[in-house]
């Protein structure tokens, strides 16, 4: 894991910019819990505030706002907009919202803050903030290849982002040294044995697969959405073997490496940080559930959906204070129709990364945002996003995770108020039976009446 520790002095959160001092952040949103000490990651404990700003009912739709006259003019304005237009019909009749002040922690405003919906591709910011914290942000991933009994064997490590051309290397290695040995023929073997097998994650259903996500397997090649992402890999790298000059005996084939195979050739991946940052601005499913599985694994737990999910929920709980009231964590990805969790425990998340203490842990999920305007991101105007007359204006300004299923949109992220100040924002929506692309353009209205633009 990843050491997590406290700055002096604090300064405020500003994205890719500079940062001016301010006094020591109250722990959590509303008042969140301790930090608790971990064996495993030194965190700084903090004092107790007072109960939090959403523990109203969660039956109830009533605002878990400061009082109004407790708000400068600007936050005022806001939440009376935000009353208004959360009711958009677009939107539906169930909707979870909150908007944070990052400095104060102060509620600005909330509608059901507590109420817990399916987050869909929002759950990736519980599972980066986990694999973060547990492997550490200069972690990286290692795919190897090993000799034994006439057979190379390629051993997966859980590196999502392996490309063919990567292979290609490991390839000319091996050549290299079957040819020094005077060998001309081998077998080809893939070893996934670091994962169990693939099963359904409660939520999901076989029409995911592969095309949505793949089975998750630990050895994977150019992101390849096939049934068998192992096999697939190890007949990537017996075609390159043969174009090498090497005859390749027989099928690719599953196999467990033996400890007295001879190491031949390995491949590291890219820092953890800098797959956060695409699978975030991506929303790539593949690589969440990837991740919680090696999240596991670096916490000594099995390498399952079960094993993942409970080191995310310790993670964020104990070390962390997030609330995990009403939440319930099937998959890595959000895609689990099972899965759980109200705006405020997203606030909670997104609301770490204004904090300087957790900055060299947690950087990369805040650039790894989503910007509004975007190209290449799920924020981008090639998804039509922040396009209308409403939300334009608010281009550039926003930066946030998307979430998208079925029955489930969400917005979650950061942006800087009409007041100057970076305000921690998150919205749910279940159940709308309005077109995808019209509750999108009513999301990013919240996000423009966060930012104050849309006045």
């Amino acid at each position: 894991m990843s050491e997590v520790t406290t700055e002096a002095t604090e300064r405020t959160f500003v994205p890719g910019g500079r940062r001016r001092h301010r006094k020591h952040k109250e722990s959590g949103i509303g008042g969140r819990r301790a930090l608790v000490l971990a064996v495993t990651v030194p965190v700084a404990s903090a004092a107790l505030a007072g109960p939090s700003a959403f523990a109203a009912d969660n039956n109830t739709a009533a605002t878990a706002t400061d009082q109004p006259d407790s708000l400068d003019a600007s936050d005022q304005q806001m939440a009376a907009n935000l009353d208004t237009r959360v009711l958009d019909k677009r939107l539906g009749s169930d909707v979870s919202g909150v908007v944070i002040d990052a400095e104060t922690n102060r509620t600005v405003w909330g509608h059901n803050a507590s109420t817990a919906l399916m987050p869909a591709s929002n759950l990736k910011l519980a599972t980066s903030t986990a694999a973060l914290t547990v492997l550490g942000p200069d972690h990286r991933f290692t795919t190897k290849v090993v000799y034994g009994n006439g057979t190379l064997t390629l051993v997966g490590g859980g590196d999502r982002t392996l490309t063919s051309d990567d292979l290609a290397e490991m390839a000319k290695t091996a050549v290299a040294g079957l040819k020094s040995a005077g060998l001309s023929a081998v077998k080809v073997a893939v070893d996934d044995s670091l994962f169990p097998e693939p099963t359904l994650a409660n939520g999901w259903n076989s029409g995911y697969y592969p095309t949505d996500v793949a089975p998750v397997r630990a050895l994977v090649v150019d992101g390849h959405g096939v049934m068998d992402t192992s096999v697939d890999a190890g007949q990537v790298f017996a075609k390159q073997l043969a174009a090498d000059g090497i005859t390749v005996d027989g099928d690719v084939t599953h196999a467990t490496a033996s400890r007295n195979d001879v190491p031949v050739a390995q491949h590291q991946s890219g820092k953890l940080s800098d797959i956060v940052h695409t699978m975030l601005k991506t929303s790539d499913s593949n690589i969440a559930e990837t991740l919680l599985r090696m999240t596991a694994l670096g916490a000594g737990r099995p390498a399952t959906f079960e094993g993942g999910t409970e080191v995310v929920r310790d993670v964020l709980s104990r070390q962390y204070g997030v609330s995990l009231d009403g939440v319930e964590m099937y998959d890595g990805s959000g895609m689990s129709r099972a899965d759980r969790m109200p705006a405020a425990t997203l606030a909670q998340i997104l609301d770490l990364l204004t904090d300087p203490r957790y900055e060299g842990t947690l950087g990369s999920i805040r650039d790894g945002l989503p910007v509004s305007g975007e190209a290449g991101g799920t924020l981008g105007p090639e998804l039509g996003r922040f396009d209308d007359a409403n939300s334009k204006c608010a281009v550039g300004k926003v930066h946030a995770k998307t979430g998208t299923l079925t029955g489930a949109i969400a917005l979650s992220g950061l942006t800087q108020g009409k007041d100057g100040k970076w305000k921690v924002f998150s919205f749910v929506e279940n159940g709308s039976t309005a077109n995808t692309n019209d509750i999108r353009d009513a999301m990013d209205g919240l996000a423009a009446t966060v930012n104050g633009c849309w006045a």
